[in-house]
């Protein structure tokens, strides 16, 4: 056998790669555990800065369950809450924002992306970053947006022009402002549309603009965020401003484009993933003709396998905005969030099939934006149920066993509640408002629909109480006349159709409600004299807090729902309330600048409530 001598030199060529190999070895093990101490930082800051009474993230944690541990304000004392302070920001529109809490500086969004920075104890004013908008850029939904996201230093800030900025959280500079789609809307031309649309003589708002309007999250270094407006969809302007939503109609043809979640790097601004809601191949589908659930969607199957063909391009334009701020799962590594309608909105005839993946939940790997599941709440939608309320993270006992669970109150008028890891749907919950001609189809005549296009559950964020095993919904009682039109055709064209969302002369009302989380049922349900919308806490002290379009901000007992207490403002109070706690006070804030789309006053303020000091 011949041996190997190894000289010094070979000798120290092995030891230098040994040390190479070594390296790249330590460097792979230290990357993998440096991502996993990143991910387990955030997590922990997070839940740090929530125990110490903060209100650090849209949902006050990546659960999104709007639960504060803070008990000092309680269904005893809560008939003493006053007034501690306010702040007129001098934006009076709708005001929709969540307040965020760190270190007692309260950051607030105000309509049109302006951004403020105050004394979480007294309201004093820091520093004020005020937003100029891209010239001509045309508004997909109005001025108002849901928050801002600070970390490590930085607020983050999505606005209505479709920008990402990062504020200096000590003086409101801008340290980056980056565009996340570089032109609008893709659309037939004006001149196109206004050929087709019988309702281009009519004032419209909405329908063609891109822009964000969820708070964004930020979660191992990344701020998530996505954009809406992708839905195509004409909004009849109101006779008043102060009037609810007019019709909403649906017109055929090219409008509209994939919408998105994407993450960014928190330092840079550089695009680390984007997941589109409209996948490139397969929106299709299996052509479903019921939901998951079993309710029957009422399609013309043979109709729609036909049309297939003739609309290729179908998914180009296929809408799926992203209206909600995810909530996060670290121990899984899963961000969930909902999508928006299918475009065209409301007239099915160039789409095709089931129109994956709008109107759904779904969950995506955290680092990569890579699709794990997806449950389709309506395929196929004609009737504009977005999954638009917040997702919420919480543990329920189901067939004997914990399981880790995802659930979202949709605008159909069920709270559904999923397996976290699969998305298996457990069980949904009995209907929080009343429910008539659910996934009908639009006649000649008008067809009588409730929950309308405005819900069920709109993108009002819901509260849970891990402990009771209960999650709080703010819901909405608004008939709708889903009417189909027909109007000639010109020069020899085929006549033009479309679907009208119209609201009836009927009593309108809001629903507050209890709901278990072991079986579903209604535990309790207050009526409110308006459709509700802005938002729900829920608190250790046995409150539940909700605010009204009439300026009514309410606190109702946990247990039973009765009123304990009530201020008045003077805009409608139709926007998140939050819980936080300093030098052992608890505060309730809360923005009251109304809703334009819902008629309630608007207006500016920013009021915070505490107990009397003793």
């Amino acid at each position: 056998m011949r041996h190997l001598t190894m000289t010094p030199l070979r000798m120290m060529r092995c030891i230098a790669l040994l040390a190479i190999l070594t390296l790249f070895t330590g460097c792979a093990a230290l990357q993998g555990n440096a991502q996993h101490s990143t991910g387990q930082q955030a997590t922990d800051d997070m839940a740090s800065r929530a125990s110490k009474g903060e209100w650090p993230a849209y949902g006050r944690d990546y659960s999104n369950q709007r639960f504060s541990a803070s008990n000092r304000i309680n269904r005893d004392n809560v008939h003493q809450l006053a007034l501690a302070w306010q702040y007129e920001s001098g934006v009076k529109m709708t005001f929709q924002a969540t307040p965020i809490v760190v270190d007692g500086v309260m950051y607030v969004s105000l309509p049109f992306n302006h951004v403020v920075a105050l004394d979480a104890i007294n309201g004093r004013e820091l520093w004020r970053y005020t937003h100029q908008r891209r010239p001509d850029w045309k508004l997909c939904c109005g001025p108002a947006n849901r928050g801002v996201a600070v970390s490590a230093g930085r607020v983050f800030i999505g606005t209505v022009d479709a920008r990402l900025i990062a504020l200096d959280a000590r003086n409101g500079k801008v340290l980056w402002d980056i565009n996340v789609v570089e032109a609008n809307v893709r659309t037939e031309t004006q001149t196109e549309l206004n050929r087709s649309d019988p309702n281009s003589s009519a004032k419209v708002t909405g329908g063609t603009g891109i822009g964000m309007a969820m708070a964004p999250i930020v979660y191992n270094n990344k701020v998530i965020i996505g954009v809406t407006g992708v839905g195509y969809g004409l909004h009849i302007d109101n006779p008043a401003s102060d009037a609810p939503l007019g019709a909403v109609i649906g017109v055929s043809g090219r409008y509209g484009r994939p919408g998105f979640l994407a993450a960014y790097d928190v330092a840079s601004g550089e695009k680390v993933w984007q997941f589109d809601s409209i996948p490139e191949q397969g929106w299709e589908g299996v052509f479903a003709e019921t939901t998951a659930d079993g309710v029957p969607l009422h399609r013309d199957i043979a109709a729609e396998k036909a049309n297939l063909p003739k609309y290729p391009e179908a998914a180009r334009y296929g809408g799926g905005s992203v209206w909600s701020t995810p909530a996060i799962d670290p121990a899984r590594n899963l961000l969930y969030f909902g999508t928006g309608n299918p475009s065209p909105q409301m007239n099915d005839i160039s789409r095709p099939g089931d129109n994956l993946y709008t109107v759904s939940l779904v969950a995506l790997d955290a680092d990569s934006g890579k699709l794990r599941w997806y449950y389709q709440q309506v395929p196929h939608d004609l009737w504009g149920y977005d999954v638009a309320s917040p997702p919420v993270l919480f543990d329920v006992q189901y067939q004997g066993r914990t399981v880790a669970a995802v659930g979202q109150a949709g605008k159909t008028g069920w709270f559904y509640v999923h397996d976290r890891a699969s998305g298996k749907l457990l069980f949904k919950s009995e209907a929080f408002v009343p429910q008539e001609n659910l996934f009908a189809k639009a006649t000649k005549a008008g067809t009588r629909i409730f929950p309308g296009i405005l819900g069920g559950a709109n993108w009002s964020p819901v509260a849970v109480d891990q402990a009771a095993q209960q999650v709080f919904v703010a819901g909405i009682h608004a008939p709708i006349r889903y009417t189909l039109h027909e109007t000639p055709g010109k020069n020899g064209a085929p006549p033009l159709r479309y679907a009208a969302s119209e609201p009836i002369d009927e009593p309108r009302w809001g629903t507050l409600s209890a709901i278990s989380l072991k079986d579903g049922k209604i535990r309790w349900q207050q009526k409110t004299e308006q459709p509700l919308v802005g938002g729900v806490l829920a608190t250790a002290g046995g409150l539940v807090f909700m605010g009204e379009g009439n300026g009514h901000f309410n606190a109702y007992d946990a247990n039973d729902g009765r009123l304990l207490w009530q201020a008045i403002a003077e805009a409608g109070v139709n926007a998140p309330p939050i819980s936080y706690e300093i030098d052992g006070v608890q505060y309730i804030a809360v923005a009251a600048g109304g809703s334009a789309i819902f008629g309630y006053k608007q207006g500016d303020r920013i009021l915070v409530y505490a107990l009397p000091k003793k």
